[in-house]
């Protein structure tokens, strides 16, 4: 997953005494080829011949995450493109694979189509994860769509999956949000969209940002909303907090390191219970007024059922399509001498 606002170092850099795997070339299975069952220094039997383009993920933390198919395309490839040459390269190096790289980033993307004429079977990589899901990609989809090459996604690393399951909320249903805008009102947008659904929402934030973010998904879904941080997925210092989106604003107040993905549970049963409640009461209140009560009336029925005062008066003026006439002038004060 790539922040699509970066303005920090690449938050998924080790840590300084931090080692993100412990494999080495020669403990990947098939490596020497000696086991019988694989053989990286030639396409195996199972790569078509023929232009092709492959999507292959990336491990987002740990370099032992990488599926012996993801091994199979980057060494049948004639080229590898990618984010980022430098961490590409780095990982190609450990894997032993050496290929011609080629940035095709969000910047650079304009140049699909070229970079597909020359390289015909090309492998495309984002800097962590499935190339496409909060990453450029889809637009290489496209041009290879438009010019007629087929197009193969591998199965294999994501971040929001690992951290919806490992989140403990219902993941029957869910809602992956991607980066949240920085501000403006399509941040407001999308942060009420969260709030208001009923299913668990995903979303991806950057470490100098968690925490902002946090206290903004519980003013809008409430600071007692349940909900997940899940950081360094697959890493030595991988963590999953888990409580309200207030306790978890105050967990992550000081500095952070890693990717991060958040998970919020959708409305709970209560919330729904209150809102069709008020829906019903509205209801209610039309029926009173198609037999020809008055709003005073209206008001106080809706009282004995438990709405407070104001809330009664509004839908009863919602009811009876009445507005709220202005106040009567205030007599004045008189004082004797």
């Amino acid at each position: 997953m790539t922040d699509p606002h970066p303005d920090q170092p690449h938050p998924d850099q080790p840590h300084p005494d931090q080692t993100d795997t412990d494999q080495t070339d020669a403990d990947l299975p098939g490596a020497d080829g000696t086991d019988g069952t694989l053989t990286l220094d030639a396409a195996p039997p199972g790569i078509p011949d023929g232009a092709r383009v492959w999507l292959v993920p990336t491990p987002v933390g740990n370099l032992g995450d990488i599926t012996l198919r993801a091994l199979e395309v980057l060494r049948a490839a004639d080229a590898v493109a990618c984010e980022d040459t430098r961490r590409t390269g780095a990982l190609l190096t450990h894997l032993g694979i050496r290929k011609a790289l080629v940035r095709l980033d969000a910047h650079t993307m304009r140049r699909a189509p070229q970079v597909l004429e020359k390289y015909p079977r090309l492998a495309y990589v984002s800097d962590a994860g499935t190339p496409g899901i909060s990453d450029p990609g889809a637009e290489l989809v496209q041009a290879a769509v438009a010019a007629d090459i087929p197009v193969e996604v591998l199965p294999g690393a994501t971040a929001f999956v690992p951290a919806l399951v490992l989140s403990g909320l219902p993941g029957g249903r869910f809602t992956f949000e991607g980066f949240l805008p920085r501000s403006g009102r399509e941040r407001k947008e999308r942060l009420s969209a969260v709030a208001a659904r009923s299913e668990t929402s995903v979303l991806y934030e950057s470490p100098h940002r968690l925490q902002a973010t946090l206290l903004d998904l519980a003013q809008a879904c409430g600071e007692g909303r349940a909900a997940s941080v899940t950081r360094e997925l697959s890493k030595r210092f991988e963590e999953t907090a888990r409580g309200t989106l207030s306790e978890l604003a105050a967990h992550f107040g000081g500095a952070v390191r890693g990717e991060i993905a958040v998970v919020v549970a959708g409305r709970s049963d209560a919330e729904v219970a209150a809102e069709a409640a008020q829906v019903d009461h509205l209801g209610q209140a039309q029926a009173w007024a198609a037999q020809g009560l008055g709003v005073r009336d209206i008001r106080e029925l809706l009282v004995s059922q438990g709405l407070r005062k104001n809330d009664a008066y509004t839908l009863a003026l919602q009811a009876t399509g009445t507005h709220a006439g202005p106040r009567p002038p205030a007599v004045p004060e008189t004082r004797l001498p």
